[in-house]
């Protein structure tokens, strides 16, 4: 339960647990506190941690008597500000001794009452005004604060960045990124529990680590945390300590990899969102890395950053003026004795006025990032209907076209609405015009892509699991995906004829196509020895370089005019 959560239930009188051995001492606090609020009672520390543990969600203070036989008051206070889901609840320690309401506080009590007890009205304000301090700091834990870590969020972290350097003007700071490495992979192996205990474990240690550096730290998103720090932090130590003490806590199997990008020496002219887009750069810079785990922003960086920054710019106007043009690449049966055209898949180029031919590489990544990659895939969907509509009038013949859905795609409530347009548009049918979903998509989100499709279907148009390879589908999802094809991804078919193990692994994958009743497509083949290979294991659909790259249309066109003439 989180602050906002439990907010919600004080409506009522607050939970206090009185925590004591001796019962007339239980008798005058109760007494005192009865008509304000709702008492519970423990008679010592183990008593007292079940109590907590079971009441943590309404508890709103715990009076706590430091001397207990067994498991003291001091014990039991370091157990509470230990437990992450305990350590904020507020704790009045009562004791007569001095030292003991020192190292109390240090622990983490809020308040203490010395024994012989003071006045009943110096208790009671006591206790009323630690009530309304915590209440008063999950109000803005509410509002501040990531719920699941307690790390300040994005939106406040920046303004108390904007703070920090109005107080610092003179102190030189890093802006850093904190990423987890295939934190995807660590939720679907284990489950999202175990996830969120990653990082709160990792909140935890950075958040420790930083405060000790003068530093502020936040969860931004998802597996991301960012660092603003004075200039000389060591980085290369906040990794190691970081990742060596979540690693020590956990399974050999289990273990996780950090990664840091860092823009050094901020310029805060800029603002400090485009401070930390500038650190997310170089943190993806190191992202494939083996050898390293710490990206600086640099001047290539930079270049890269100013060249993506003109491209956005450029991206309207390349729309208006069709500077995209739509390639198509030819996918063969090869079955029977010769080779035969059955389709084909839809792949953007563009050519900018300034740098010549983008590499989709270059650009797709980038309009994922910032929503552009949905009027994109617009332009491409209906680019490939009028094609299959233009050749179909042309030759006679109808060449289906792939064409892909990007992740973005999936959650736009219109996207079944859409394509009903376009090939009721362009005089097409659904099954004219395929449609590509990565399998790192449907693992991602699973329940809403299945959604999706299984409405997409319902309409007629066919579904390719595109990359087929790349991800971690489990056995089981993938008899449950409502899917036509799978796509074997260029790299796992490259790499499986090098490894005979993995050439197997084709085999069983065609198996499984076989009982699902879907299709396997091979993409990436370059050469005859890999398509005679995937024809005598039962792959019978290729797609790659051995046949031809990516064409514009009126090469493709060529390949057209041999089918006719081969079909003749």
């Amino acid at each position: 339960m989180n602050n906002e959560e439990k907010l919600y239930l004080f409506n009522g009188k607050r939970q206090v647990l009185i925590v004591d051995d001796e019962e007339i001492n239980r008798s005058l606090l109760g007494n005192l506190l009865e008509n304000d609020y709702e008492l519970i009672y423990a008679s010592n520390g183990s008593e007292a941690i079940e109590q907590i543990k079971n009441n943590k969600d309404t508890l709103s203070l715990i009076l706590l008597d430091l001397i207990m036989p067994g498991m003291n008051g001091l014990e039991v206070l370091k157990q509470i500000k230990s437990d992450f889901q305990l350590k904020n609840l507020p704790v009045i320690v009562i004791t007569s001794d001095r030292e003991s309401e020192v190292e109390s506080l240090n622990i983490g009590a809020s308040d203490f009452i010395p024994k012989p007890y003071p006045q009943a009205s110096v208790i009671t304000a006591r206790i009323n005004r630690t009530v309304e301090l915590s209440e008063d700091r999950m109000i803005i834990n509410a509002t501040e604060c990531d719920p699941l870590t307690e790390l300040f969020n994005r939106e406040y972290f920046y303004r108390y960045v904007e703070q920090y350097d109005a107080h610092h003007k003179s102190v030189e700071t890093d802006a850093a990124v904190v990423n987890i490495n295939h934190f995807n992979t660590v939720n679907e192996r284990f489950g999202t529990d175990y996830g969120d205990m990653v990082l709160r474990l990792v909140a935890n240690k950075l958040m420790e680590y930083v405060i000790a550096s003068n530093g502020m730290v936040c969860r931004s998103e998802a597996d991301k945390f960012l660092v603003y720090c004075p200039h000389g932090t060591d980085f290369d130590d906040m990794l190691k300590t970081v990742s060596d003490d979540i690693n020590s806590r956990m399974e050999s199997n289990n273990r996780i990899r950090l990664r840091i990008g860092v823009y050094e020496k901020v310029n805060r002219d800029l603002p400090v969102e485009r401070r930390f887009d500038r650190a997310n750069m170089a943190c993806d810079s190191v992202k494939n890395s083996i050898s390293g785990n710490i990206g600086i922003y640099n001047s290539a960086i930079h270049e890269k950053e100013l060249f993506d920054e003109q491209l956005i710019e450029d991206f309207r106007e390349a729309i208006e003026k069709n500077q995209f043009t739509v390639y198509y690449q030819p996918k063969y049966n090869v079955q029977g004795d010769k080779p035969v055209l059955t389709s084909a898949e839809a792949l953007v180029r563009w050519n900018h006025p300034t740098f010549g031919f983008v590499l989709p590489s270059e650009f797709i990544p980038l309009f994922e990032e910032n929503g552009l990659i949905q009027k994109l895939d617009n332009y491409v969907w209906n680019e490939a209907a009028k094609q299959i509509s233009e050749w179909k009038e042309r030759f006679g013949i109808t060449i289906p076209i792939s064409v892909n859905i990007s992740r973005v795609d999936v959650y736009d409530p219109m996207l079944v609405e859409t394509f009903k347009e376009i090939v009721e548009k362009n005089g097409i049918t659904s099954d004219e015009l395929l449609l590509e979903i990565t399998e790192s998509a449907y693992t991602e989100d699973p329940e809403q892509i299945i959604k999706e499709v299984k409405d997409l279907r319902e309409l007629g148009f066919k579904i390719e699991m595109d990359d087929f390879g790349t991800g971690y589908s489990s056995l089981n999802m993938i008899s449950e995906l409502p899917i036509d094809v799978l796509k074997l991804d260029m790299q796992f078919v490259r790499q499986a004829f090098s490894k005979r193990k993995d050439t197997k692994l084709i085999e069983i994958i065609i198996e499984i196509a076989e009982y699902l009743r879907a299709a396997v497509v091979a993409e990436g083949v370059e050469t005859q020895e890999q398509m005679a290979s995937l024809k005598e294991i039962g792959c019978n659909i290729i797609q790659g370089y051995y046949f031809s790259k990516p064409v514009p249309p009126e090469v493709f066109e060529g390949f057209i005019k041999e089918k006719i003439y081969a079909e003749c």
